[in-house]
């Protein structure tokens, strides 16, 4: 009994393996390969097994960024940041960076402007009043000409990168979370400060440093 039983289950067995055989005869004579393209049996259990296993990345998160800090943490009440659209954060996280300097250097500047006065420019006033007083309109237009070439042709936005990431010509090797969350907040803070200069210079005619009755 025990013989006829496997001799019934190597006859089945042939019979497949004849089957399978002429399958893969007849596949590669048709595409070129015994086997096929595995990337076409999208309905196989095996490979819907796999793909089900593999969860989905979830969504960009904007709120999950740097710069959601306490005690406002992730700050947006016009809704400009939405969630999947990285890009579109991208380019606003970038315009708030390159903002954030240059105001942290306008209201330093502010300061410095009040005892510091370059070689030829010692009748320009210190204040607004630098820009519309030749030669300070002179240099404030080669320094806007020097901005821009500099922006358009040197400090490029690159998309492989966070935004504002222009490497670390010193090598100081600080660019880290820490560190870039710390640039936000001054940056913040130094357009606020930058306004109020340049508010309190429109209203009263004073620079950063006779505002305080110095």
């Amino acid at each position: 009994e025990a013989r006829k039983s496997k001799l019934a289950a190597e006859l089945a067995n042939g019979r497949l393996a004849m089957m399978a055989i002429i399958g893969m005869f007849f596949q590669d004579g048709l595409t070129g390969s015994a086997w096929g393209d595995w990337s076409l049996y999208t309905t196989s259990p095996l490979r819907a097994e796999k793909e089900a296993e593999a969860p989905k990345p979830p969504p960009f998160d904007p709120a999950k960024q740097v710069g959601a800090m306490e005690p406002l943490g992730f700050f947006d009440p016009a809704g400009f940041s939405m969630v999947g659209d990285k890009e579109g954060f991208q380019n606003l996280r970038a315009a708030e960076i390159k903002h954030g300097r240059v105001a942290m250097m306008a209201a330093l500047g502010g300061v410095v402007q009040h005892y510091v006065k370059f070689p030829g420019f010692d009748s320009v006033p210190a204040g607004l009043g630098a820009v519309t007083t030749p030669p300070g309109t002179f240099g404030f237009a080669a320094l806007f000409l020097a901005s821009g070439a500099m922006e358009l042709g040197v400090w490029t936005q690159d998309p492989n990168k966070e935004a504002g990431n222009f490497g670390d010509p010193l090598g100081l090797g600080q660019y880290d979370e820490e560190m870039r969350n710390k640039e936000l907040n001054n940056g913040r803070f130094a357009m606020f400060a930058a306004l109020g200069i340049i508010s309190a210079d429109l209203l009263t005619g004073k620079d950063a440093m006779q505002q305080f009755g110095l």
